[in-house]
């Protein structure tokens, strides 16, 4: 009896030290729960079948695509914390209530829609904007939507699908007029950070935030945004829209834009945030060496000129390098993301180890070099330093070229 009276206190005792212990690691495998990774997908509008608008030299499922995956690499190459998706990574047609479901079930942070604009007659409408779910407030927006919505229509079972609802009917659009949308305030947040992104960085032409009635944003359980480019109407605006500096330009503002947002919001969440604010890199320039200013054509004035960057030896002078990756740890110099590239150097900045190749005054030098490299490393780019401190690339060039043209 007394055996079995202690085998009793014996459960008890080894029942209050589990209590006890799981009361104490509680909060680290809380903690640990909660530091998932960010999650932003990224959906690349039309595809397949379905070619979106159509300009006179090309369709917009094609610029959309070249802008989401341009969108999606640049915050894998300097986010290793996100997680990227997208919903489509090649021409074809994903349903709209598909793309929706692979966000919800990313348990996305973000959802980010990529378009582009279309308007009867509109050679000479042109400009960007970015677009929330809401009831649509005028005739035009409205058109945005239904034509955005039309995409159900390639789908055979549309009616059943998205219970009855018809894309080209107004009277289709009334259910947003009664819907809440608890994450509005941070979509329209991170739209207006696109819009000012696209105004300062990009410079186009500023449409605006507006609202209207995206089945596709409808069914996403997280903000969300949809972002029209600009018009394939506008024949001038179509050619930017189907350059390498247009895409990666515009590929770029989004990203600037989500870097604001991501920090903002990890500093609302935990109080601060390691996500450093957008950098200032030649991400949209277009690349051309600089020249000399033609201020003579004699022999010697030439010569001096062309012998201007190897004065440029003083510390005070920016130097420029090409950044190649980032890791969150330092790498072995035969480790194979380095491709094989030797005297590549490193410096860390907000908590991440990132990759540089070359170093000169030159930035014509660097340019060329980043060309022989871009076979291995397409995403490179060039940043600037100045007295050992990372600096703007804007800046640097224009000091360059002052100290070239003297």
């Amino acid at each position: 009896m007394q055996r079995l009276l202690g085998m009793k206190l014996y459960k008890r005792h080894i029942l209050y030290i589990c209590i006890c212990f799981g009361l104490f690691i509680s909060p680290f495998c809380t903690t640990s729960i909660e530091a998932k990774d960010f999650v932003v997908v990224i959906d690349a509008g039309h595809g397949g079948h379905d070619p979106g608008a159509l300009g006179r030299i090309s369709k917009e499922k094609t610029i959309n695509l070249n802008v989401a995956l341009k969108l999606g690499k640049q915050i894998k190459r300097n986010c290793p914390d996100v997680k990227v998706v997208y919903t489509r990574e090649r021409d074809v047609f994903i349903p709209l209530d598909r793309r929706a479901e692979i966000a919800n079930n990313a348990k996305a942070d973000l959802f980010i829609s990529i378009h582009t604009n279309s308007v009867a007659g509109g050679k000479t409408v042109k400009g960007a904007s970015t677009w929330t779910l809401g009831l649509a407030k005028s005739d035009a927006n409205l058109e945005v939507a239904k034509r955005e919505n039309s995409v159900i229509l390639y789908e055979s079972d549309y009616k059943t699908r998205y219970a009855g609802f018809n894309p080209n009917s107004a009277e289709s659009y009334i259910i947003f007029e009664f819907m809440q949308d608890k994450y509005m305030s941070q979509s329209v947040h991170l739209a207006s950070l696109v819009q000012k992104e696209f105004r300062h960085t990009c410079k186009r032409a500023d449409r605006g935030v507006h609202q209207a009635g995206f089945l596709v944003l409808k069914a996403s359980a997280m903000p969300s945004i949809l972002v029209e480019l600009g018009f394939i109407s506008n024949p001038e605006e179509e050619r930017y829209l189907n350059s390498e500096a247009g895409t990666t330009t515009l590929a770029n503002g989004i990203f600037r834009a989500f870097l604001s947002y991501k920090r903002e919001h990890e500093i609302r969440m935990t109080g601060s945030s390691r996500t450093l604010l957008p950098e200032d890199t030649d991400a949209g320039r277009v690349e051309e060496e600089i020249p000399a200013s033609p201020v003579s054509n004699n022999t010697e004035t030439k010569q001096n000129t062309e012998k201007v960057a190897d004065r440029q030896t003083d510390s005070a002078a920016p130097v420029f390098k090409i950044q190649i990756l980032t890791s969150s740890r330092p790498l072995a110099a035969n480790d194979k993301r380095l491709k094989g590239l030797k005297g590549v150097e490193y410096y860390q900045e907000g908590g991440l180890c990132k990759y540089t190749y070359g170093a000169s005054t030159d930035y014509n030098k660097v340019l060329r070099t980043k060309r022989e490299i871009a076979p291995k490393f397409k995403d490179a780019f060039i940043i600037a330093f100045k007295n050992g401190k990372k600096t703007s690339v804007s800046a640097a060039i224009e000091e360059f070229k002052k100290k070239r043209n003297k």
